[in-house]
């Protein structure tokens, strides 16, 4: 789900159109227009909706509802409705990361294990929303443990920056803001004196500060005795603390006090009830920082060849053969590993056998500096050449190399600096290919220990990719262990990776990529908003690593029962580009996750949908449906309608608000209900039918950050029943 609020309890009224039966067998709910409508009085004919379940052709289907775990936790109405008409409850948003990790990486699950034992209570099972997701991330804290690491250097090589300094001297009146007590400017200095009572007062103010760095605070000051004051340094909220000696003396005295988060701070002096005289000429801000160095950050993960570590950054591509990752072998210089691409005899062009250096998380820019290094030779000597390509095979430019490199039966090692070709503007360029068929014999080449750098200025240097994966890994682990052992193996069954599919196909292959901020398959906001773990861990890694971690955790946690673990994401039944998004996940990501043993149970379908007032909208969006449900089928995996809730447009396509919702559209969403859940039955083997989950309970109320204002529950937002409940509860029943 893509940032969804729940708020579905709300003190407005529906539209008088929208009203029905109210369930008055439960507690708490009053009935003040049950009979006001004679057309929909046939709602009170039905039961509660789990009866219509056929339990013995479903034995383990599970009809759930998306609830707001506060509301579920003190049993309120929403909770007393769901349990009467649920098997199955998923929490909205009480289970995601961001609500249970805070910025240092500290969780709490307490939510989480109440959620549990109120469950537990009413025999009622949950299904985990999510493990694995970029959205609703801690980005604060993930991006904190892969920032770039301060260089090392001797301290007395560090340069001190001044900050800010404030001169006394420049003012005739105290400049700041009057905390009580207010010293005098003399002769251009700061003077204090004793008012009887505890005092303090700014010193310096507006100082532009990096979260988490340490600055001194110094100050030409003395006083009429010796005295130890306190500090203060950083912002409303958010200060740190120091002592400062003084003396009689004119004298620089210092004190160092880390900023903490804040980015703009200011200093208090705190002379307390010191009973004498401070003098202040000037005091200023100052932090250290290591030199500026060239920095480089490697973009390949496997430079070196080690066995058994991915080689998804080399592509070999020989005439005849299909495109395969380098297969690293021995005989590299220094007892490296190394790559061997041979050439055939004869070409018809210089193209028809490729070596390409790949980065598929990282897009390069027009104009980017980078650094390449490489050993090569080959079984005779041959020339080369180098190109830029976006994925393999994608050719965008000539050429590449500030100079291509010219093989001997030596082992020769390249290095150069260069800027990515302007040509390649906007192009998404990934990849470099290695034209090898230059000579016209049959040739065998080697590549080895390469490395594929941007270069840049500064006094920190980036963790290479290899140990920004690692990090990310142990945090992933960290959370998703944390979660199970909160959940103590009940949570059977979870969306151990959501929404990993863009609706971009960047590479070309014909199936959408996966969501990434490297790679522009999501907005800008989306950029910044979100983490994208898969940035690190890579599209096929990021998966398996989520699924391996997801079962050891559960396993080692009282988990006894089977793990069902799901891929869950939206726009499945996308008909606008006739299924796409499930066919990638379908027919391409998840046999290629699972290529390995990696085991997924089930996928689950946000069917986030919109009943169309234009019939033959309506009907392209029914024929996607279909075909979605056949499609998921074909996996042979469970499948789960994980999200379903619905909205309403008219003939314009303009989303129609609850206020205004007909009755004749109120029937049209109940028909289209009772059609996907027919339709689920239909075309869903048995064998394979998880369930189903109606997302939102009732209409969602104005400014609620999932479709406010729209009518897109099954009960009105005073707990009536509306016609989309006996749409549902049809389709369930099969009539």
């Amino acid at each position: 789900m893509k940032n969804k609020i729940f708020h579905f309890i709300a003190l407005s009224t529906a539209a008088i159109t929208m009203v029905g039966c109210v369930d008055t067998e439960i507690d708490g709910i009053s009935a003040t227009q049950l009979d006001s409508l004679a057309n929909l009085s046939y709602l009170k004919e039905y039961g509660s909706l789990k009866e219509y379940v056929n339990r013995s052709e479903n034995p383990n289907f599970k009809l759930g509802a998306g609830v707001a775990a506060s509301s579920f936790i003190n049993s309120d109405i929403e909770y007393r409705v769901a349990a009467a008409n649920f098997d199955e409850v998923t929490a909205g948003n009480a289970m995601k990361y961001a609500s249970c990790v805070n910025d240092k990486g500290e969780m709490d699950f307490g939510t989480v294990m109440s959620f549990i034992e109120k469950a537990k209570e009413d025999g009622i099972t949950i299904y985990g929303h999510t493990l694995a997701w970029h959205a609703q991330q801690n980005n604060k804290y993930l991006n904190s443990l892969i920032a770039d690491k301060e260089i090392e250097v001797d301290p007395d090589a560090k340069n001190e920056i001044e900050d800010k300094i404030i001169n006394y001297s420049d003012y005739n009146k105290f400049p700041f803001f009057v905390m009580g007590y207010e010293p005098e400017i003399i002769d251009g200095v700061l003077t204090s004196n004793c008012p009887t009572d505890w005092h303090q007062y700014f010193v310096i103010d507006g100082v532009a500060t990096k979260a988490n760095t340490d600055y001194k605070i110094t100050a030409m000051i003395r006083a009429t005795k010796e005295h130890e004051i306190n500090v203060q340094f950083g912002n409303w909220g958010a200060i740190n603390e120091g002592r400062l000696k003084i003396s009689t003396e004119w004298e620089e005295k210092s004190v160092t006090i880390n900023s903490g988060d804040n980015t703009n701070s200011f200093s208090v002096f705190q002379p307390g009830v010191f009973d004498g005289t401070i003098e202040i000429k000037w005091v200023k801000v100052t932090h250290d920082e290591a030199p500026v160095f060239e920095v480089f950050t490697d973009h390949l993960t496997n430079g070196e060849m080690a066995e058994g570590k991915p080689m998804d950054n080399f592509v070999v591509r020989e005439a005849g053969k299909g495109d395969v990752p380098g297969n690293p072998i021995a005989g590299g210089p220094d007892g490296k590993n190394c790559i061997k691409i041979t050439s055939i005899a004869n070409p018809a062009n210089t193209y028809d056998t490729q070596f390409f250096i790949y980065t598929p998380n990282k897009v390069w820019n027009a104009g980017e500096e980078y650094k390449i290094s490489f050993w090569y030779k080959a079984s005779e000597a041959a020339e080369c050449e180098s190109q830029c390509h976006a994925a393999p095979g994608t050719y965008l430019h000539w050429s590449m190399l500030p100079s291509n490199p010219n093989f001997t039966t030596e082992w020769q090692y390249y290095e150069k600096k260069g800027k990515i070709p302007g040509e390649v503007d906007g192009k998404n360029m990934m990849s470099i290919a290695f034209n090898l068929n230059v000579n016209k014999n049959k040739v065998d080449y080697y590549f080895a220990d390469i490395h594929w750098s941007t270069i840049g200025k500064g006094n920190t240097i980036p963790l290479t990719p290899e140990e920004k994966k690692d990090t990310l890994i142990w945090a992933m682990s960290n959370w998703i262990n944390g979660m199970m052992e909160a959940c103590g193996g009940y949570v059977t069954t979870w969306d151990v990776v959501n929404e990993a599919i863009a609706g971009d196909d960047k590479d070309g292959d014909g199936y959408y990529d996966l969501q990434s901020a490297t790679r522009n398959t999501v907005s800008e906001a989306d950029k910044a908003n979100n983490f994208y773990w898969q940035d690190y861990l890579g599209d096929v890694d990021y998966v398996r690593t989520a699924v391996k971690l997801a079962r050891e955790a559960y396993a080692a946690n009282g988990g006894e029962g089977a793990l069902k673990l799901f891929i869950n994401d939206y726009n499945l039944e996308s008909d606008w580009d006739q299924n796409k998004k499930v066919k990638s996940l379908v027919e391409h990501w998840i046999p290629l996750w699972e290529e390995d043993g990696t085991k997924i149970d089930g996928i689950g379908s946000q069917m986030h949908v919109t009943c169309s007032e234009n019939e033959a909208t309506m009907q392209s969006r029914k024929n996607a449906v279909v075909e979605m449900f056949k499609i998921l089928a074909s996996s042979k995996k469970l499948i789960k309608i994980s999200e379903l809730d619905m909205a309403y447009e008219d003939a314009a396509g303009v989303h129609v608000m609850t206020e205004n919702l007909t009755d004749e559209q109120a029937k049209q969403m109940a028909e289209y209900y009772k059609f996907i859940i027919e339709q689920y039955f239909a075309n869903i083997p048995a064998e394979q039918r998880y369930g189903i989950t109606q997302w939102a309970l009732t209409d969602s109320p104005d400014g609620s950050g999932w479709r406010g204002g729209e009518p897109i529950g099954l009960w009105t937002q005073k707990w009536d029943r509306k016609r989309t409940f006996g749409g549902f509860a049809d389709g369930l029943i099969g009539k």
